[in-house]
């Protein structure tokens, strides 16, 4: 696969993945609120949905990252803090099956305010890949 089609694939999948990891918290803040056990149910259907449909992604995203830096030798200090940014996301994402796993055991004890400061931690990372990967600051 050349490398413009790898990379087009890369990104591709890193934005459905982000658009997962926007979403899915919010739903937690939701859930965090629910007051009748219809809509939590309801909730819950809809972010294990997500869960299992953002996890295909985010691997997909990883192995299309790993062809372009192994196959295509990208490097350099850029791509080192970008490399830990993104063990951070899928740090976060492994703490969102946690997150519903514990809403799923009804054993959540976090407010819906945690969740929606929980939920802006993937736009500062997003914000800090962009800027690595365009600027290459080092």
């Amino acid at each position: 696969m050349s490398y413009l089609y790898l990379k087009a694939f890369h990104i591709f999948f890193v934005v459905s993945w982000f658009a997962g990891l926007f979403y899915l918290p919010r739903l937690y803040v939701n859930l965090a609120l629910a007051k009748q056990d219809a809509e939590y149910q309801r909730l819950l259907l809809m972010a294990r949905k997500l869960y299992r449909f953002m996890t295909p992604l985010a691997a997909l995203a990883l192995a299309t990252g790993l062809g372009l830096w192994l196959g295509f030798g990208i490097g350099g200090g850029w791509l080192h803090a970008k490399l830990t940014l993104v063990l951070l996301l899928v740090g976060y994402h492994g703490c969102c099956g946690k997150l519903y796993r514990d809403f799923a055991a009804k054993t959540n004890r976090r407010s819906h305010a945690w969740f929606r400061v929980f939920n802006e931690l993937p736009v500062l990372v997003l914000l800090a890949v962009v800027i690595l990967v365009v600027v290459k600051p080092f």
